[in-house]
């Protein structure tokens, strides 16, 4: 059989082979047609818990259920065949004991495809990451500002500022002793963000961080402008998306409206009328 335009998908151990090289690249994604989008230009693509709020319209991320994760992972694996494909584990999904951890991200990756999965959480989880990895679940780490974590932080703070900066870095060298191929540090302190980058082995992502962290993720609703509800400081406009199909839905409906849609060219005619030059039976 010929390996000719077979691509070689990337793995978490080419992900922590990236440590201090060329930044990774990561995106998140909830549906197939934006995985396709992202896919060549990717090394990872998460399917974020953050979907509760960007398309189902929760208002935080501890309503999203493992369903609804392997539901919307599924879409993504269809539109990839090159990067890492990671999926949260919901709240609730593993932190109750060792066992449910590994059989809700067992069945994660069963029917889903992915290729790892990510968890929230510093010290707290690393027995858990412990656990999974070696029962062959590559884990992605989460700390920093942990969503899930919300009501306890009071909100979406920023995490880790003065004597703080010990907790965070703690948590960071514990997910990476226990095994964890990478990890994200979401809303911390530059200079905390810069640190961790270099004192701990795994390449770390960074959300709200630092430029010098091994990687950077967005939500990409947010970076192409989607979604509107609110704006991180962290977040990078790169287009606004929003406004553009705003205004065409906008001239579509005016369109409608004053019937200069749908025109002739959109519709269709009596073919067989035409060609016999007849009336058509």
């Amino acid at each position: 059989m010929s390996a000719v335009g077979v691509v070689k998908a990337i793995t978490p151990p080419n992900i922590r082979a990236r440590k201090g090289s060329t930044p990774l690249v990561c995106l998140t994604a909830y549906t197939t047609p934006v995985a396709r989008l992202v896919d060549g230009h990717c090394d990872i693509v998460l399917v974020g818990d953050s979907v509760g709020m960007v398309l189902h319209g929760l208002p935080s991320t501890l309503s999203v259920t493992l369903d609804m994760m392997i539901m919307h992972a599924k879409a993504v694996r269809r539109g990839m065949e090159r990067a890492l494909l990671v999926v949260d584990m919901p709240f609730g999904s593993y932190e109750e004991s060792l066992e449910q951890a590994f059989r809700n991200s067992a069945r994660l990756m069963a029917e889903t495809g992915c290729a790892a999965v990510k968890l929230e959480g510093g010290a707290t989880i690393a027995e858990t990451i412990r656990f999974l990895t070696a029962r062959g679940i590559p884990v992605m780490a989460h700390v920093g500002l942990t969503p899930q974590a919300v009501n306890v932080f009071g909100g979406y703070r920023v995490q880790g500022r003065g004597e703080d900066a010990d907790r965070i870095w703690r948590d960071a060298l514990a997910v990476s002793e226990a095994g964890a191929f990478s990890v994200v540090l979401e809303k911390v302190p530059e200079p905390l963000a810069r640190r961790i980058t270099e004192e701990i082995p795994i390449p770390t992502i960074g959300i709200g961080a630092s430029a010098a962290c091994d990687g950077q993720i967005l939500v990409v609703d947010d970076m192409l402008g989607l979604f509107g509800d609110f704006r991180p400081k962290f977040v990078k406009r790169y287009v606004e998306l929003g406004e553009a199909a705003s205004a065409a839905i906008e001239a579509y409906a005016c369109d409608v409206k004053e019937r200069r849609f749908p025109a002739a060219e959109h519709v269709f005619g009596d073919e067989l009328k035409a060609i016999t030059g007849g009336e058509a039976t």
